[in-house]
C-alpha cells in the first residue's frame, strides 16, 4: 500500500518557531513539516532548513510562499519574485512543492497572466506550484470576491492544486465534492476542520463538521502521490494542550489513510 507522508506545518505551532515545529513532528511521530515562509528568518534558509530536517530525520514536503495578505512584505513586493524565491528554496530542500495562493484582486498586473505564468514557472524549475482554493471574503450576509482569476481553482488549467479542506468549508464548497472534481490534480492536501464559519477555522480533524474523513479515504483510493499536511490553528492554546491537538491530528490522518501502525497512529500521552 502507498504510504501518504503525513507532515506538520509550520503555521500549525505559530507563534513558535521552526524549531520547534521541527522537534515537536519528530516527537509526535509526523513523517515530515511544510514550511510556511515567514519572519522567523529560519523559514527563508535552505542550510538552515535542511540541518533541522537532518538533525530530526524528516522530510520537507512542500514551501508555502509569503503570498498571504500579512506576508506581502517579506521578500520585497513583487509577487513572481516571492514565487520564484520560494521555488529556489524548494528545490534547495527537495521539497516535492510550492504552496501558494491566487492573487488577491488588486494585484491586477500579476493576476492577468497568472495561469500562464504559473505553468511557466513549474516547466522551468521542474518543482509543482499547488495553487490553493481560497473563499470568499464575508461578513454578515455580505461578500467579496479577493482573488483573481478566483478562489476556486477547478474553472483554471492549473496542473497542480492545493486543496484546503477548512477554506472550501469557508467558501461553503463541499470539500469531497472539490476533491473528486480537482482528481489528479491535487498535488498537496491541507488536512483541517471547520464548522464552515467565515473566519477559516483550521481546527483539529474530526472537531468540524467537515468530511475529512472521506477526502482522505479518497486520497488513498486515487493513490495519491503526494503530501497531507496538518493546517491546525493552535495559536491561542498552551503548549501541552497544542502537543495533544497535533498528535490528535496525526492519529486521525493516520487512521483514515489506513496507516494503523506508523508513529503517531495512537494518540499521544503525555
Amino acid at each position: 500500500m502507498n504510504h501518504i507522508p503525513v507532515h506538520l506545518s509550520t503555521s500549525s505551532v505559530y507563534p513558535e518557531n521552526a524549531a520547534y515545529a521541527f522537534d515537536l513532528a519528530q516527537r509526535l511521530g509526523y513523517d515530515g513539516v511544510e514550511i510556511m515562509v515567514w519572519t522567523d528568518p529560519v523559514t527563508q534558509e535552505a542550510g538552515a532548513l535542511n540541518a533541522l530536517a537532518e538533525l530530526h530525520e524528516l522530510q520537507i514536503g512542500a514551501i508555502h510562499a509569503p503570498t498571504l495578505l500579512l506576508a506581502q512584505r517579506l521578500w520585497g513586493w513583487e509577487p513572481w519574485g516571492k514565487i520564484e524565491r520560494a521555488l529556489d528554496l524548494a528545490a534547495e530542500v527537495g521539497a516535492q512543492c510550492v504552496v501558494a495562493h491566487p492573487p488577491f484582486r488588486w494585484q491586477r498586473g500579476y493576476a492577468e497572466g497568472f495561469v500562464e505564468g504559473v505553468a511557466e514557472r513549474e516547466e522551468r524549475w521542474g518543482v509543482p506550484i499547488g495553487v490553493e482554493n481560497m473563499f470568499p471574503w464575508r461578513t454578515g450576509a455580505s461578500a467579496m470576491q479577493a482573488y483573481l482569476p478566483g478562489p476556486d481553482p477547478r474553472p483554471y488549467p492549473y496542473a497542480n492544486v492545493t486543496l484546503d479542506i477548512s477554506h472550501a468549508a469557508t467558501a461553503g464548497t463541499d470539500a469531497l465534492e472539490l476533491a473528486r472534481d480537482l482528481g489528479p490534480r491535487i498535488r498537496h492536501l491541507h488536512l483541517g476542520d471547520s464548522f464552515g464559519s467565515f473566519k477559516d477555522e483550521h481546527l483539529v480533524p474530526g472537531r468540524g463538521r467537515q468530511r475529512c474523513q472521506e477526502v482522505l479515504e479518497f486520497l488513498v483510493e486515487q493513490e495519491f502521490t503526494g503530501v497531507v499536511s496538518l493546517e491546525v490553528g493552535t495559536r491561542r492554546m498552551s503548549s501541552p494542550v497544542r502537543e495533544e491537538a497535533l498528535a490528535e491530528s496525526l492519529a486521525f490522518a493516520r487512521e483514515h489513510l489506513g496507516q494503523h501502525d506508523l508513529p503517531g497512529a495512537r494518540r499521544h500521552t503525555s
